[in-house]
């Protein structure tokens, strides 16, 4: 039988509940132990595929074609495991299985009620992801203790202590130590306060993990110890780090996974020198490498989560800071005018939805291209790289995708045949990895050194096979392909250094010691074309001093 760990939270959000699960995970999977990881959120929506990203950031798809919460995208760059749909659950998509229970009446007539139905159904998808080859089941529950909409859950996963026996379950509560400046203090009520709601839940914490910005001292410890009725080795600190991938390092010089292992009664030794490999790669990643982001929701930076992770992680490995200039899409072709993009070393063009900011990503793939700027286009940058070669070198100069311009000449991005006719927006999306069959020859198959790879996808339009000879023949090549051939997966040219798109989104799999080759390849030119720009300047100024 798997072993449960529960990590609650509590005083406020973003406190890092989803860094601290994925590091104790990372930690249990470096001890030998299979892991897994799961997010229960008590938002009533049915999962975040409809939700705003400046309400909810970006949505994190994975291989099954879930639409799930950011934080899954965390567990899978820390635990490197693929996780399915089945690793989030919310409560709209809870209330809706009970619901159609009731409706085909499997309850028999009973009342339906919060205790037992809706906790039993919670029960349930904990169990769903519990499987024989599992070792260890990590269950973030999001919110915090206190909130009207997570009761249920903490009801559900006290139950499910006493279910499965008390070995075989440990809570960890994540908490807040503020420091007070006026009074020179940092303070140990507000955790007081969030682990004696808990407890009126009828949940005794095993662990405290207390976030703080400097280092907590023992006698702090102590008393946390004492008012929270845990050991003092259970009392946990979580400062501030230099970056996240510190962290689970941090976590298990302040003991964690050996607390939790102790709890669970499991017996395994650990071995941290590929993480402290990593940690120090991170660390002496030091070249300096500006990428502009060309985003439509560059004022809420979690939308673009992943692909930020991304280009570090590209980063790490080239010895390379990467440094993102946030370009609100909207603004560009204000900002070519300001010599604003002559700065940037690489481009990024994301995905996204909606005609906003549109025109804006078309002139600044425009300005790469023509000036040898490194760019890679993700999805929408993918389409609008193929509209921008469509109008400025084929002559098609309405060329659009329908989605923006249902009556334009010159469709070169449309909706796929089999979901022309179909009006639910939630059912007509490309979800989950595909496969595609790379040109030999081609960048990216000189990339990613194998002909046929798999990416997650989250759209509904696609590049206008039918148009794809028109492209070709002018060095527009249509790299990689669905088996089929119906759906162009990726493109380049034949003559730029870096000017890739991809309707996929390969971001969901890139990993901090396992970087992604399409971002390996951004980094790669963009470092290139810093030396380049380097030498053209030292060139001219020394031509300069010579007149």
């Amino acid at each position: 039988m798997p072993k449960h760990v529960f990590v609650t939270g509590g005083v406020a959000s973003s406190l890092g509940k989803g860094l601290t699960a994925s590091s104790l995970g990372r930690l249990l999977k470096m001890r030998g132990l299979k892991v897994t990881m799961q997010k229960l959120d008590p938002y009533i929506n049915v999962d975040p595929g409809t939700m705003n990203p400046f309400e909810h950031g970006e949505v994190f798809v994975t291989d099954d074609g879930g639409e799930t919460d950011l934080d899954l995208g965390h567990y899978e760059r820390f635990i490197d495991e693929s996780l399915t749909r089945a690793s989030n659950a919310t409560t709209g998509s809870i209330y809706q299985s009970v619901l159609a229970a009731e409706r085909r009446g499997d309850y028999l007539g009973k009342t339906v009620q919060v205790i037992p139905h809706i906790t039993d159904e919670i029960k349930r998808r904990i169990h769903r992801v519990s499987t024989d080859d599992i070792d260890v089941v990590i269950t973030e529950v999001g919110g915090t203790v206190g909130d009207i909409e997570i009761l249920p859950f903490l009801e559900a996963i006290r139950q499910f202590r006493n279910e499965v026996g008390r070995d075989n379950v440990c809570y960890i509560h994540v908490t807040l130590v503020p420091f007070i400046g006026p009074s020179g203090e940092q303070k140990t009520k507000p955790t007081q306060h969030s682990v004696s709601e808990l407890r009126s839940r009828g949940i005794q914490p095993d662990v405290i993990v207390c976030r703080s910005e400097e280092v907590l001292s023992e006698s702090l410890k102590r008393k946390i110890s004492n008012m929270c009725d845990v050991p003092e080795k259970h009392v946990i600190n979580a400062a501030d780090a230099r970056n996240i991938y510190e962290l689970p390092l941090i976590l298990h010089d302040e003991g964690i996974d050996s607390v939790v292992c102790e709890t669970l009664r499991l017996d395994a030794a650990i071995d941290l020198s590929p993480w402290e490999e990593l940690v120090e790669k991170v660390e002496s990643a030091v070249t300096p490498v500006r990428i502009g982001l060309i985003g439509k929701y560059v004022d809420y930076q979690d939308a673009y989560l992943s692909i930020v992770e991304s280009l570090k992680h590209a980063g790490f490995a080239h010895g390379a800071k990467v440094e993102i200039d946030w370009i609100q899409a909207e603004e560009v072709e204000g900002l070519l005018t300001a010599g604003r993009l002559e700065n940037l070393d690489g481009m990024i063009i994301p995905g996204g939805f909606g005609p906003r900011g549109i025109e804006g990503k078309i002139a600044a793939a425009t300005y790469a291209r023509e000036n040898n700027v490194p760019c890679l286009g993700i999805c929408l940058g993918m389409q609008v790289m193929t509209i921008e070669f469509a109008r400025n070198v084929l002559g098609m100069l309405d060329a659009n995708s329908t989605e923006f311009d249902p009556s334009t000449q010159h469709p070169v991005i449309d909706l796929m045949h089999d979901q022309r006719d179909v009006t639910d927006k939630g059912g007509t999306m490309r979800l989950g990895a595909f496969y595609a069959v790379l040109q030999p020859g081609s960048k990216v198959a000189a990339l990613y050194g194998e002909p046929v790879v798999s990416e997650r996808h989250r759209h509904r339009y696609e590049l206008n096979y039918n148009l794809h000879n028109r492209f070709e023949d002018k060095g527009f090549i249509c790299s990689g392909t669905s088996p089929d051939r119906r759906l162009v997966e990726f493109i380049e040219l034949a003559e730029h250094p870096f000017w890739v798109g991809t309707q996929a989104h390969p971001e969901f799999k890139s990993r901090p010691d396992r970087p992604h080759p399409l971002f390996m390849g951004l980094i790669g030119a963009s470092l290139a074309n810093t030396e380049s720009n380097a030498a053209s300047k030292t060139e001219g100024a020394r031509q300069n001093a010579v007149g």
